[in-house]
């Protein structure tokens, strides 16, 4: 392996660096949503909804204190704002989850797609090393100018290699966002409904 990056020319170094940030990301994404999904409490979330569902706020939020379910966080934010602007309350923490969720994957975007261009200007670069042997000993030695094509297709190998084994895990965790996304906005949209029918029952009490 180590033959194979040292034929690979200069541009294998910024590679290696790609490489190296993408399997960073990855593993503390991953171990992220594991730790997520054992802070999550969806049996105390419903327990929470039921109480405010029967105007029951003292319990609710006293159920609610230091919880770790990012849903459960989203619905007191909203519940705790309710008389100024329950929505607004609702998106605001929701962004503020979501960014939380999509923390570095922006910069393994970019690895996913400066990666095959790195392989790309190898490419380029062992061809016109290649032009250039060719011009200075002619066809008689053609194991120098073979040397520039090898280089050329192991930058361009290596950088598909990296985009190919970052990008399953990348859209993997995109789709974790959106299920999380679509989940908080359920469970807000329940929430106004909840809060919407406890008013109007109010109303008609009076």
């Amino acid at each position: 392996m180590l033959d194979y990056f040292y034929q690979g020319g200069p541009v294998m170094y910024p590679l290696l660096f790609c490489s190296l940030v993408s399997l960073t990301i990855i593993i503390e994404r991953g171990l992220f949503w594991i730790r997520e999904k054992r802070r999550r409490d969806k049996k105390r979330l419903d327990t929470f909804m039921d109480l405010i569902a029967e105007n029951n706020l003292t319990r609710a939020k006293e159920l609610a204190e230091n919880t770790t379910d990012y849903v459960m966080r989203v619905m007191v934010c909203g519940t705790v704002h309710r008389e100024f602007s329950l929505r607004d309350a609702l998106q605001m923490s929701a962004d503020e989850e979501i960014a939380r969720m999509r923390k570095y994957l922006p910069v393994l975007d970019t690895m996913i797609t400066l990666s095959p261009l790195l392989g790309i200007l190898g490419t380029v670069i062992g061809i016109i090393y290649s032009f250039q042997m060719l011009g200075t000993v002619g066809v008689e030695h053609p194991r120098m100018i073979t040397g520039g094509i090898a280089q050329a297709l192991i930058t361009t190998a290596f950088g598909l290699i990296i985009a190919i084994f970052s990008l399953i895990p990348y859209n993997y965790y995109i789709s974790k966002i959106e299920k999380a996304s679509l989940e908080i906005e359920q469970y807000g949209t329940n929430l106004e409904i909840i809060f919407e029918k406890n008013k109007n029952g109010e109303k008609r009490a009076e």
